[in-house]
């Protein structure tokens, strides 16, 4: 079965249920798969910067926010 005919036989399927399970099961489906990831709009320096700042934080060179506005306030 090609694509075309599998997307033809899902649609007949979904037309004719009247189960709600079935077609809420079916929306969280599609609602998932059109999230995206947001590191795909982002470029090389910026993913790396990011993949930079979390070795940081691993390592625990982080600075407590509070006392870095004190210094700046």
């Amino acid at each position: 079965m090609d694509i075309q005919a599998d997307k033809i036989a899902l649609a007949k399927m979904l037309l004719e249920t009247e189960n709600p399970k079935i077609i809420a099961s079916i929306k969280k489906i599609f609602s998932t798969e059109k999230t995206h990831d947001f590191l795909e709009e982002l470029s090389v320096e910026q993913i790396k910067e990011i993949e930079k700042a979390s070795l940081e934080i691993d390592r625990g060179e982080i600075t407590d926010y509070e006392l870095f506005m004190q210094k700046h306030r």
